[in-house]
């Protein structure tokens, strides 16, 4: 367990022990770590993945963010790379309160 000045336990990097202590207040504090400032669409990025946790007991894989963000707001492929520019797994993962996916080493 690393020690930080989140109200929630985060393992080294910087990632939730527990995704079931997630609230939005952690995740702006999350988000500041990574110098994002959420707006809407980052919140329906957010709980749409916090949805795909409850429902599967793991993090969506970026495709299946993009293609939610591309049915309910007609984004392009891109737009989960303009919100999350350090990749998905450092930052749109972190922020939903994941665990760092294990199988996963990049963005």
């Amino acid at each position: 367990m690393h020690t930080t000045s989140l109200s929630a336990p985060t393992d080294e990097e910087g990632y939730l022990i527990e995704p079931n202590h997630w609230t939005e207040s952690i995740a702006r504090e999350l988000a500041a770590t990574e110098q994002i400032e959420l707006t809407d669409i980052h919140w329906d990025v957010l709980y749409f993945m916090r949805a795909f946790y409850a429902d599967h007991q793991v993090a969506p894989d970026a495709r299946f963010v993009i293609r939610h963000l591309a049915e309910t707001r007609g984004e392009d492929r891109n737009a989960l790379f303009r919100l999350f520019p350090y990749g998905y797994v450092k930052q749109a993962c972190k922020i939903a309160g994941m665990k760092r996916p294990r199988a996963w080493s990049t963005g």
